[in-house]
């Protein structure tokens, strides 16, 4: 069984910055792809981005070039850089893994 745990999350003003962590716990050597999605307040989640154990990302069109995801194998953790946010990002943002979900951490962007 797998754990996930992210961490993170907060208040920040239109074009700032924050990084997320989701750690690992459990049975890691079972995950290759990890997952970031976001849900907003009355919106369905959305998938925002991925990486695979051997670094392969790929990103959602709307935090392309904005948002960058990462992974520390050593540490089983994975984050997302997220940059030039936008009040449109609040959300709150879940890490997913070989069929588990975290427990979410709150990103709220607003002056």
């Amino acid at each position: 069984q797998v754990q996930l745990v992210e961490s993170g999350g907060g208040l920040v003003q239109p074009g700032g910055s924050l990084r997320l962590s989701c750690a690992a716990s459990g049975s890691v050597f079972s995950i290759d792809a990890m997952h970031w999605y976001r849900q907003a307040p009355g919106k369905v989640r959305e998938w925002v981005a991925f990486i695979t154990r051997s670094g392969i990302t790929n990103y959602a069109d709307s935090v392309k070039a904005r948002f960058t995801v990462s992974r520390d194998n050593t540490k089983n953790t994975m984050y997302l850089q997220m940059n030039s946010l936008k009040p449109e990002d609040t959300a709150v943002y879940y890490c997913y893994a070989v069929g588990v979900w975290g427990q979410g951490t709150q990103v709220t962007v607003s002056s």
